[in-house]
């Protein structure tokens, strides 16, 4: 009996030690991440909260810190509730890791190290000092698009009024935040952001076409497309990313209904889209469309490579367009050129499953990321790449 509860005793002993053990290997969490790419990169990296949940485990969030081995500096971050349950469901950060190499970050709870801080960030709000806009932005592009105010006003032709579910572009020449002083500004004069006082300016039209970025349904030479969004939701802002939510009431004897959660990257030229929509019929399309204004640009389309592009000018400075695809969502192209106001667009037709995702984007010669049309071509490219092939973590 005492050699039976001897044993017993060193066996407790070795559990107790493994289990300690493994305590106190969770106190640091190392995370390896991997460019494949044959050039460097900078973006917001996603880790699901499912991978460090052991890690987490009676720990507090907001003392988790992100230190780079290579610098020895903290990292920016931010966490993420997708779903808007008040449960975080992924933390981001930010990298810039050269090509064909490997970096490796540190995750540890210490709140002596003091959470770095930056002057840019993502942002996005509704807008009802100019009707309902919903407008987002980051460090180098700004969007907008309109909501049922605006649709009404136009309905009712009264003044304001916009009949569009285009989505807007706004040249930013500065990597501060421009949303709010924009509008301030148009309170007082509704031409304010249509100057260029040294930060940009809004000399894009959207009126009926898509914009960069709208969706519709092709058919018989057509394009179907819903009214301004109907409603919105607020999922997330902060340094790195903001996500928001659009639903759109149904449209075309199909009736489609659309539901599109964007989201926007610091340092990004393209907002992600994420597109649900059913129907009560089968669809024998759902296409993503460029305006191509006055027809007096070139669109080019990559297929292959799932890039679809426009070049133009406006005031006479280089503007450069685009949509990027996974190539296996492709269905057709169509450059399409129409003598009706608004309806000239680029139109990627892609295959109807019900989901889509894709990314809509642009650089202005005056923004400092493409001033020519084979720079964007480059920086299109690079985007299909990054898609294509994520960076890899690796815990």
């Amino acid at each position: 009996m005492r050699l039976l509860e001897k044993r017993k005793t060193f066996v407790f002993f070795l559990c107790a030690m493994v289990a300690t053990a493994g305590l106190q290997a969770q106190k640091t969490l190392k995370v390896t991440v991997t460019n494949p790419s044959s050039f460097d990169r900078q973006e917001v990296v996603n880790i699901k909260m499912s991978s460090i949940a052991k890690f987490l485990k009676g720990k507090q969030e907001k003392d988790i810190r992100i230190v780079s081995k290579k610098s020895n500096t903290p990292q920016i971050l931010q966490w993420l509730d997708n779903e808007g349950d008040g449960q975080n469901d992924e933390l981001l950060f930010y990298v810039k890791i050269s090509s064909k190499s490997s970096e490796i970050f540190t995750l540890e709870e210490n709140k002596s190290i003091p959470q770095p801080e930056i002057s840019v960030t993502t942002y996005s709000r509704f807008v009802p000092e100019r009707t309902d806009d919903y407008t987002w932005e980051n460090d180098k592009v700004a969007f907008r698009t309109y909501g049922p105010d605006a649709q009404k006003r136009t309905e009712e032709h009264r003044e304001n009024g916009t009949l569009s579910s285009g989505i807007d572009l706004w040249l930013k020449r500065t990597n501060k935040s421009i949303i709010n002083s924009w509008y301030k500004g148009y309170e007082k004069d509704p031409m304010y952001y249509h100057k260029d006082r040294g930060e940009g300016y809004d000399p894009y039209h959207v009126g009926g076409s898509r914009g960069t970025g709208g969706t519709g349904v092709w058919e018989n030479d057509s394009l179907l497309v819903s009214k301004n969004f109907d409603g919105y939701r607020k999922i997330a802002e902060g340094p790195l990313r903001t996500v928001f939510e659009l639903t759109y009431n149904p449209y075309s004897s199909y009736n489609v209904i659309e539901k599109k959660r964007i989201s926007l990257d610091l340092g990004s030229n393209f907002s992600r889209f994420e597109v649900s929509y059913q129907s009560n019929k089968v669809l024998p399309n759902y296409t993503v469309g460029i305006s191509l204004h006055e027809n007096k640009g070139n669109a080019e389309i990559f297929k292959d490579e799932g890039i679809f592009a426009h070049h133009e000018t406006i005031d006479g400075v280089y503007l450069g367009e685009g949509i990027v695809i996974l190539p296996q969502h492709f269905q057709n192209a169509i450059v399409n050129k129409s003598k009706a106001k608004d309806q000239s667009n680029l139109l990627v037709l892609t295959k109807p499953t019900g989901k889509i995702t894709y990314f809509a984007g642009f650089a202005w010669g005056k923004g400092g990321q493409a001033s020519t049309s084979a720079e964007w071509i480059q920086i299109l490219k690079k985007q299909a790449e990054i898609i294509a092939h994520p960076l890899i973590l690796k815990y």
